[in-house]
């Protein structure tokens, strides 16, 4: 059973870092991607990278303050989090693509900014 599950939420001030990770069982993936969706928002993608790690993609709202990782031994991939604000205030989620389309998704974790 594919399962995708989502860690290191939390409650962190304006200008704080949080780390999340995606821990992915039962298959590996290629694309791995993180998705955040705000309050009243729709979901909107954050960040994605490839299966050898050496391709990512940013948002143009979190390039320079998030950057995407993963360790293949350990089918995990992070989503570091630097300089957060407010309006990064969202539920995360991570999406995992056995070729070419995001076919899994986790329950997401939230990552609440105060001001």
């Amino acid at each position: 059973q594919v399962q995708l599950v989502e860690s290191g939420g939390g409650l962190v001030q304006d200008g704080g870092s949080l780390r999340l990770s995606c821990a992915a069982s039962g298959r590996t993936f290629n694309n791995v991607g993180w998705f955040r969706r705000a309050p009243g928002k729709a979901r909107e993608f954050v960040a994605s990278i490839t299966r050898s790690g050496g391709t990512t993609y940013s948002a143009d709202s979190v390039k320079g303050r998030f950057t995407i990782s993963r360790d293949n031994a350990k089918n995990t991939v992070y989503l570091q989090m630097n300089n957060l604000k407010f309006e990064d205030t969202a539920l995360y989620y991570c999406a995992a693509a056995p070729t070419n389309t995001y076919e899994y998704w986790g329950q997401g974790t939230q990552v609440t900014v105060s001001s």
